[in-house]
């Protein structure tokens, strides 16, 4: 088993909550961090009290300056369309809402999915749980248990997600006492790990949580939600390499956003960028039709057409599975058996 050196743990855990704490939360503050003229964009940042404005600085830092273009703040920035209504789009496009425990989503028989927090620390406007009702599923020990309890009793389970929100705006205490408590439940064997903390905020990686992640003894994987090449920077990688010594398996998915990532050039450099960060291509994702978020959307058409071009430009193992969830199927559903 990998030994993890570990330094001042309250220290180091201070520092990606301080970065937490400082992000920005008003779209003119970051235009203007940015030096890009807030005037043509004041009708969309209104936008903002559909769903709120958060974007940690470690992020923008890698926007380009002056781009108002730029695929990383398109993905934050507050915009005029969210206030359309479309049909077929809904605040609930993947029939969640109804969950019978908190926190707890059992739509797949062999796993169930925890939602352990109800923030991010970067809101995405294509969020498909941006309507979610967090207020009903507090992330908290006593709501955490209840779910547990639920699983130890589903021997069919093998596998725990843990989600959000993200799972990692919880401490490092209360992830190792999650953690632990999984892993006494005899019959699960993985614990999954969906976050979006170590790529806008790398610090949250702490020595304190690859050592947890190092002893336990369910097989883990994190899977990164990482949509554009730019994303990737050295921080992340070395936050990447820290968990790979924790023995921790590393996936990514993305989701395929219309001005964002919809070009065969932008899959290609994601894709290798991922590989290099020591991350595997694992799902890209067609937009969940979420109320708000319409604008992204990429027809199936241009979605296949542009996953034929990134084949013939990478190995087969940097392609990620083109995929949609349909709310109340138990899988997703690959885009090339999906008939509309």
């Amino acid at each position: 088993m990998p030994h993890i050196i570990t330094r001042n743990a309250s220290s180091v855990e201070q520092n990606w909550l301080n970065d937490l704490a400082n992000a920005i939360s008003d779209p003119i503050q970051l235009l203007n961090s940015l030096k890009i003229d807030p005037t043509p964009w004041a009708e969309g940042l209104a936008a903002r009290k559909l769903f709120a404005l958060r974007v940690p600085m470690s992020f923008v830092d890698r926007m380009e300056v002056g781009n108002p273009h730029d695929p990383l703040l398109r993905q934050v920035l507050p915009l005029a369309e969210e206030f359309e209504v479309h049909p077929g789009y809904s605040q609930d496009p993947l029939d969640e809402q109804d969950n019978a425990i908190p926190g707890l989503l059992h739509k797949y028989k062999n796993r169930a999915l925890m939602i352990v927090k109800g923030g991010c620390a970067v809101n995405c406007r294509y969020c498909f749980r941006r309507h979610f009702p967090y207020q009903n599923n507090q992330g908290g020990k006593r709501n955490w248990q209840i779910a547990l309890d639920y699983v130890a009793d589903q021997p069919e389970i093998n596998e725990i997600i843990l989600s959000g929100g993200d799972p990692l705006m919880a401490k490092d205490s209360e992830m190792a006492w999650l953690i632990d408590a999984i892993a006494a439940i005899p019959h699960i064997k993985r614990l999954r790990i969906h976050s979006r903390l170590p790529v806008v905020l790398p610090a949250r990686i702490t020595p304190e949580l690859c050592q947890r992640l190092a002893e336990t003894r369910l097989q883990t994987v994190l899977v990164t939600h990482i949509n554009h090449a730019n994303e990737i920077n050295g921080e992340l990688k070395q936050a990447m390499q820290a968990l790979k010594q924790a023995n921790v398996t590393l996936l990514n998915q993305g989701v395929l956003l219309k001005g964002v990532n919809d070009t065969v050039e932008a899959q290609t450099k994601l894709s290798e960028a991922l590989f290099d960060a020591g991350i595997l291509p694992y799902y890209l994702h067609v937009l969940d039709r979420v109320q708000g978020a319409a604008h992204f959307m990429v027809d199936d058409h241009t979605a296949r057409q542009l996953m034929a071009g990134l084949m013939e430009n990478v190995s087969g193992y940097l392609v990620p599975k083109l995929t949609r969830e349909i709310g109340g199927r138990r899988s997703k559903t690959p885009l090339d058996l999906h008939l509309e």
